[in-house]
């Protein structure tokens, strides 16, 4: 735990360097961040959804939202059936300066997890879904 710990140390420091590197506020790269990763997952956020993967009220999360959209690091469409959904995308530049402030990392953790046998990397995978169950069910609990 105490090494799961250390990771989510350097994955919230490495965040704070990318907002630091943009010139936005730390909350703003971390829901830019966000929008990056669900499009790259090919599902991209809502308004609602990104207020909760940050933990910011639906007013704030508006005002957020009004700041990377007028420095056009995101756009809003409405690309569903129903036109009452808007999703939220980012800009090519702000996708291209991502990948550069991250490649390097990428590449470094792409040597380390080539050294492991695929057989481990997915048992390890199955380890991490696990224990993120394991908290989403204490989350709830607390609710």
């Amino acid at each position: 735990m105490e090494g799961l710990r250390g990771y989510g140390e350097r994955y919230k420091e490495l965040g704070r360097r990318f907002s630091l590197w943009l010139g936005l506020h730390s909350t703003d790269a971390e829901a830019l961040l966000e929008i990056v990763a669900a499009e790259e997952r090919g599902t991209p956020l809502s308004p609602a959804r990104l207020s909760e993967r940050i933990q910011l009220s639906s007013g704030a999360t508006t005002a957020l939202l009004n700041r990377l959209e007028g420095a056009d690091h995101i756009v809003r469409t409405r690309e569903h059936t129903d036109r009452r959904v808007v999703t939220l995308h980012s800009r090519p530049h702000i996708r291209e300066r991502a990948d550069e402030f991250f490649a390097p990392l990428a590449v470094r953790m792409d040597a380390r997890m080539a050294t492991y046998p695929p057989e481990l990397l997915s048992r390890f995978e199955e380890l991490l879904a696990d224990l993120r169950t394991a908290m989403d069910e204490d989350l709830a609990e607390r609710d």
